[in-house]
């Protein structure tokens, strides 16, 4: 009888919130703070969660968050992933990575792209279409129907997603740093409600889509 695969995620909330305007990750949303939401959901599909956070809140999260381990972040997104990488157990089957930004991610989702590496990808990532008119910056309209955007969380197989940062390369997400490494990552359905708390406005977005 197959067991089921191992799978544990690293939360990355390392970020300074430059765009935000502050630390956006400890903001209160409906209640819980944007982290707790991440790493709660998280843990509900995961045999463990380490949470990547600023330096100088290592020690003040430790006792706060209900993680299996909280570590501090790196000089980049690249580099903090490869900090929280450093505190997964090496017996991890798949592992998942996942922005605290994103506090309305379903476990559905999570769901969705451990399945695809449990059947045999080296990676999958959640998509949506997009719905804007896009516009290059050399003049003209993109065809949007051939564009997706990305969300988290993203699941890989462990040794792959380790091999792919191994050479400390730097990139925007971690799929892009494993289709560099040769390996092809598919796309899932992700959802609209997923989305990226980069603005104030977006955490009144979070806010209206959590009261439907």
């Amino acid at each position: 009888m197959a067991t089921e695969p191992s799978v544990w995620t690293v939360v990355v909330a390392a970020g300074s919130g430059t765009r935000f305007g502050g630390a956006k990750q400890y903001l209160e949303l409906a209640g819980s703070r944007i982290v707790d939401r991440s790493v709660a959901v998280a843990a509900e599909v995961s045999d463990g969660v380490v949470v990547v956070v600023p330096a100088g809140d290592v020690e003040t999260e430790s006792d706060r968050l209900a993680a299996s381990a909280v570590v501090a972040g790196g000089s980049s997104r690249a580099a903090s992933v490869r900090n929280g990488l450093a505190a997964v157990p090496h017996d991890a089957d798949v592992i998942c990575v996942h922005d605290a930004a994103r506090p309305l991610a379903s476990p559905d989702i999570y769901e969705r792209v451990v399945q695809e590496v449990h059947s045999g990808a080296a990676g999958a990532v959640p998509v949506v279409p997009v719905t804007d008119t896009i516009r290059s910056v050399d003049g003209g309209v993109v065809d949007r129907n051939a564009l997706q955007a990305v969300q988290t969380p993203q699941a890989f197989r462990a040794e792959l997603l380790r091999m792919a940062h191994a050479d400390a390369s730097d990139a925007t997400d971690d799929a892009s740093l494993v289709e560099a490494a040769g390996f092809a990552v598919v796309a899932v359905d992700g959802h609209p409600r997923n989305i990226k708390i980069t603005h104030p406005d977006d955490l009144a977005a979070a806010e209206a889509w959590l009261a439907t």
